[in-house]
């Protein structure tokens, strides 16, 4: 990215617009919209960060003041330097712990201690070091999972990025069939390098990690090795909402799915969603502004 647009607003006005701009479709695939607290001693002042790969003209910034209720606040225009700026900014993070996980760069040594499960994920360009708090939310329910005695044979994590989560999976059910996917192809790469990093092997196998391109569920692979009893899916609200048939047609009954990437505050119409679909809620936790919920479908 070689432009950023910032606009700073309460937190209520930004989130506001993550969801606008959610459910708008004439955002193209190439901007990156983002929104965070300015700093931890200011928690309800927020800033809307869109990068672009082009130089933002008017019809950008209209589409960006288009997403705000009322009038937009100032949009300042920055030029950022010829670099990989997702791969800068994750460079020499410290390390998380969440649930069982420690999850670092490869900077940082491994984590030693106890049960502790140590995964190293390179800055990418693909979602997923763990930093998120989505990412760590996930981590720390698949412990829970595993500590409420799930016993899970064929898991599948849709969107998977980097692969965090569905190596996250692997190591705490190795015996279990396991498919990966995401809609960019280039996360097929990026998976395949993470998965060598972290002694992952792939492959079509139990304990081994099948990854393909898909959008959703919508692939024959996908399909073939189903039904799940587990789905993992850290991606946004709106997907979230229109794939819950899908969902439930992908797993079996008493199966579950792991659903994160949605804002506190849309947590009801995804959750609605999914009632519909024959869910019900087994376990939610919030970390910060966002809500991870596991859900278990009804069994015949």
């Amino acid at each position: 990215m070689s432009w950023k647009i910032s606009a700073f607003a309460p937190k209520e006005v930004i989130q506001a617009t993550l969801i606008a701009h959610e459910d708008a479709l004439e955002w193209g695939p190439d901007v990156v919209l983002s929104g965070r607290e300015i700093a931890e001693d200011r928690p309800d002042d927020w800033v809307l960060e869109v990068w672009f790969a082009h130089r933002p003209g008017k019809a950008d910034k209209a589409a960006i003041a288009a997403l705000f209720a009322d009038a937009a606040p100032a949009l300042e225009t920055e030029k950022l330097p010829d670099e990989d700026w997702v791969t800068l900014s994750q460079q020499g993070v410290d390390p998380i712990r969440a649930g069982r996980f420690h999850v670092r760069t490869p900077d940082f040594p491994p984590a030693e201690e106890g049960d502790t499960i140590d995964l190293a994920i390179p800055a990418s360009q693909a979602f997923g070091t763990g930093q998120h708090e989505t990412t760590a939310g996930c981590l720390a329910m698949l412990t829970a999972m595993k500590q409420r005695g799930l016993m899970l044979r064929n898991i599948a994590d849709i969107g998977t990025g980097t692969g965090l989560l569905a190596f996250a999976a692997l190591r705490l059910w190795p015996r279990a069939l396991f498919t990966a996917s995401d809609i960019d192809p280039v996360c097929i790469a990026v998976v395949e390098e993470n998965a060598a990093l972290n002694n992952v092997a792939m492959g079509a196998r139990p304990g081994e990690l099948t990854m393909l391109a898909a959008a959703g569920t919508d692939h024959p692979l996908l399909a073939a090795r189903g039904p799940y009893d587990l789905l993992i899916a850290n991606i946004l609200a709106g997907p979230l909402v229109e794939l819950a048939p899908d969902f439930a047609r992908a797993v079996i009954p008493g199966g579950h799915v792991l659903l994160a990437g949605l804002l506190e505050t849309q947590e009801a119409r995804v959750r609605a969603a999914y009632r519909r679909a024959g869910f019900r809620l087994a376990a939610r936790l919030v970390n910060g502004d966002w809500s991870i919920l596991w859900l278990r479908r009804r069994a015949r």
